[in-house]
């Protein structure tokens, strides 16, 4: 009799047919793991990058300064040459902005500032404490005794002006300018801020100063670990051969912004200021 699968043979057969191999089971997808990518480690900035010229006439630098009881200070330098850009004094008297708002608000009006930087001293009504000159236009009244300027006078020549050897003289023509204090560094690189003036008390700070060879710098410091006569030293000893320092606004009024070539920097102020210096091309 032949033989025939029945319907009660069927799952035996089944079995059967597993274990000979005659019915294979699936393959198993192997599972693939992904490799991941290294990604390159940042290089970290040195403490002292070293000037770097990013255009023209303008240079960068950026530094880590060790303060006495191992405070590290973050400070930012712009050195600029008077030959290659313009210099102004913005002020509008009675209202104040930030430093990134002042910014904004020239590049809304079709300008492209290389560098924008908090100002002088000023009342909680958004008035200069001193004398301020813009576009020609004077206001305030001028520090005697003390202090000292930054000054663009006609063919576009740029001074800071120690006030004490050489006080203002209503009759000169002065183009731009915005007065301040103290002078931390004195003309010819002297020590401007000695420590028997000093309070102790440290701040954020911001500086304009003139080298031996003309240049500007505008240097901010921004963790708020010098104080005046530790910044006054900090410069006379460095390598910036500094002819003559002038202490702006510090505090909540630092503020400092910068782009040339893809290079920025943005630190705002704290607060609004009423008066920037801006470096245009």
């Amino acid at each position: 009799m032949p033989y025939r699968l029945t319907i009660w043979t069927a799952p035996l057969f089944l079995l059967l047919s597993l274990a000979c191999g005659l019915l294979s089971a699936p393959t198993p997808t192997p599972t693939l793991t992904a490799t991941p990518t290294l990604l390159p480690t940042p290089t970290p900035e040195p403490p002292d990058t070293g000037w770097l010229e990013v255009e023209d006439g303008a240079e960068i630098r950026r530094m880590r300064v060790t303060l006495e009881g191992g405070m590290v200070e973050r400070v930012t330098l712009v050195r600029l040459d008077p030959q290659r850009v313009r210099f102004r004094v913005l002020y509008t008297p009675g209202e104040g902005r930030r430093v990134l708002e002042w910014v904004s608000s020239l590049r809304a009006a079709g300008m492209s500032p290389l560098l924008v930087v908090n100002g002088g001293y000023f009342t909680p009504e958004y008035l200069a404490t001193g004398l301020l000159v813009s576009n020609g236009r004077v206001y305030g009244t001028t520090y005697s005794g003390f202090g000292g300027m930054f000054a663009v006078l006609p063919g576009r020549r740029v001074e800071v002006r120690w006030l004490v050897a050489r006080p203002y003289d209503p009759t000169e023509i002065l183009v731009e300018a915005v007065q301040s204090f103290p002078v931390l560094v004195r003309p010819g690189g002297v020590l401007g801020f000695p420590p028997d003036a000093d309070d102790g008390r440290t701040a954020r700070r911001t500086v304009v100063a003139q080298d031996h060879s003309g240049r500007v710098l505008f240097i901010v410091a921004r963790d708020g670990f010098f104080s005046l006569h530790a910044l006054a030293r900090w410069l006379l000893e460095s390598d910036l051969d500094l002819y003559v320092a002038l202490n702006l606004d510090g505090g909540q009024s630092t503020g400092m912004y910068f782009l040339a070539d893809g290079t920025a920097v943005e630190i705002d102020s704290g607060v609004a200021v009423p008066a920037v210096i801006v470096a245009e091309r």
